[in-house]
């Protein structure tokens, strides 16, 4: 029987350790496109049906703008959150509903 020993940079050790690395930009996508709907509905919960969707009548693209750049914000927070998802929950989620109540309130004319 013969003793082999691996190299340090052989392909099995590779395939291996990408099997097993988590995708934390997915994750930060996921929660930008969560909290981007749980913003949307805020408004709806506050002011009412009739009043928000006459508003979304007319506002819907700067709206629909918004879910890209949530989508971006989350994934930007959890390159840099990699280790700690609590933290990149929390930060994704403040930074979306703000930017969506900013939007909302300077249609609105309240800014």
């Amino acid at each position: 029987m013969q003793n082999v020993t691996p190299l340090l940079g052989s392909e099995a050790s590779h395939r291996r350790d990408e099997d097993t690395q988590v995708s934390y930009p997915f994750m930060g996508a996921i929660a930008g496109f969560s909290f981007y709907w749980l913003a949307f509905v805020l408004p709806f919960l506050v002011y009412g049906l009739n009043v928000t969707l006459f508003l979304m009548l007319y506002t819907w693209p700067f709206f629909l703008a918004l879910m890209p750049l949530s989508v971006l914000i989350g994934v930007a927070y959890s390159i840099l959150w990699q280790e700690n998802t609590t933290m990149m929950i929390l930060c994704s989620g403040i930074t979306t509903v703000s930017l969506f109540w900013l939007v909302f309130a300077l249609i609105t004319g309240w800014w």
